[in-house]
């Protein structure tokens, strides 16, 4: 996106690949000097991008709205485009899902800092909930200004900037410093998101290498003495991330691939943990506290001495946001259906007529993903991977 700042600037810019890709770079590198110095630094940080979030929103859709030539009702909501040449409208509707069902991957972030998080079984739930709903009402405002606002579809396709909404933003103020000034907004926004994304992801894989889940987990599950932050995680987290950043250079069809890849293993992993969580609801597999309490007088852990526990075996709680009988039963139906369908379609190529440059290889190398892991679980793991462990 900065780069398409620069080229709406400088209509005679000619860009590089390996521009980009050191302007990714400096993001992740800026996101980790947020998340290592930590401390009280991330928390501030974020209550920062939640204002500037808000105020975006409104600096962005005001003069869209007030600016813009509108189209019709009917060009919003009755015009269908099979652009991938499909069958039917119904498959191309199925196929071009996978951009929306990717904005709502990873909203359960907030999981992940649980362990920083005070009276996390209440907190973390609000917090999803206000984030899906806040988020929610915004993003579909946002749609419906840019379907009505849109202008020429086929030169906001075409842009020289490579980002159709920097040329959906020009033909409605007609102002290359406003488009600058809406762009940057977003160009901002999507850092800060970087930032949030590292943090929760760094903290998931600690979470994981502390339950010895994954290879080199001694090093990986260390914690800083002095701010508390698994360092080594927010490193190694962020050298992936780099890597991954030189994909375009070689390969625009790879890069294409790892980022379905992430809806795909996303959504699979959401779909293992809800095909689990009916099964425990159809068994009666999980207790109410009261239930717990009732059978176990000692409280809801036991009295140990040693500061972390293994849980594998223990009995599972419900806690105090969840959905009883058979409302939450129909509530998982319907999640497990979604995302079956998904990650079905999130391995499909955009186009009806494959060729190497559009076909998507993501299943190969979801596949191969869960291949290695299971080798890796049965030579390596399964010795010293014994549950999930809790800290005191």
């Amino acid at each position: 996106m900065i780069e398409g700042l620069i080229i709406l600037t400088r209509p005679n810019y000619v860009p590089h690949a390996w521009h980009g890709t050191l302007l990714y770079w400096a993001v992740v590198v800026f996101s980790v000097t947020i998340n290592v110095v930590g401390g009280s630094l991330l928390p501030k940080f974020e209550g920062l991008i939640l204002v500037l979030h808000i105020l975006g929103f409104f600096a962005i859709l005001i003069p869209v709205t007030y600016m813009s030539d509108y189209s019709t009702a009917k060009d919003v909501f009755a015009t269908w485009v099979n652009s991938g040449d499909w069958p039917t409208q119904g498959i191309s509707t199925l196929v071009g899902l996978m951009g929306a069902v990717f904005a709502f991957a990873g909203s359960d972030a907030a999981v992940h800092m649980a362990e920083e998080t005070k009276n996390a079984q209440k907190v973390i739930p609000i917090s999803i909930l206000l984030s899906l709903i806040l988020n929610g009402v915004m993003g579909f405002a946002i749609l419906i200004a840019t379907l009505f606002c849109m202008g020429n579809v086929q030169a906001a396709l075409q842009s020289k900037t490579g980002y159709p909404f920097m040329e959906i933003f020009y033909q409605a103020t007609n102002s290359i410093t406003g488009t600058c000034i809406m762009s940057t907004i977003i160009v901002i926004m999507g850092t800060c998101a970087v930032t949030g994304v590292l943090a929760t992801t760094s903290r998931q894989f600690w979470a994981f290498s502390r339950d010895r889940g994954v290879p080199g987990w001694r090093i990986w599950s260390k914690v800083s003495e002095r701010t508390n932050i698994p360092v080594n995680s927010v490193i190694l987290t962020a050298v992936i991330s780099c890597l991954l950043g030189l994909l375009p250079l070689g390969s625009p069809v790879a890069f294409n691939d790892l980022t379905s890849m992430s809806t795909s293993g996303l959504y699979l992993s959401y779909m293992v943990c809800c095909i689990l969580l009916l099964y425990r609801r159809c068994t009666g597999g999980i207790l109410e506290m009261a239930d717990y309490r009732s059978r176990n007088s000692s409280g809801i852990l036991p009295e140990v001495d040693e500061p972390i526990i293994n849980t594998a075996g223990a009995m599972l709680v419900w806690g105090p946001f969840h959905l009883k009988g058979i409302s939450g039963v129909v509530v998982n139906v319907i999640a497990i259906a979604y995302m079956l369908v998904a990650v079905f379609f999130s391995f499909w190529p955009p186009t009806a007529q494959v060729t190497a440059a559009t076909m998507n290889y993501s299943a190969v190398a979801t596949a191969g993903v869960m291949i290695l892991t299971v080798i890796y679980y049965f030579s390596r793991a399964k010795k010293v991977y014994k549950g999930p462990i809790i800290e005191f």
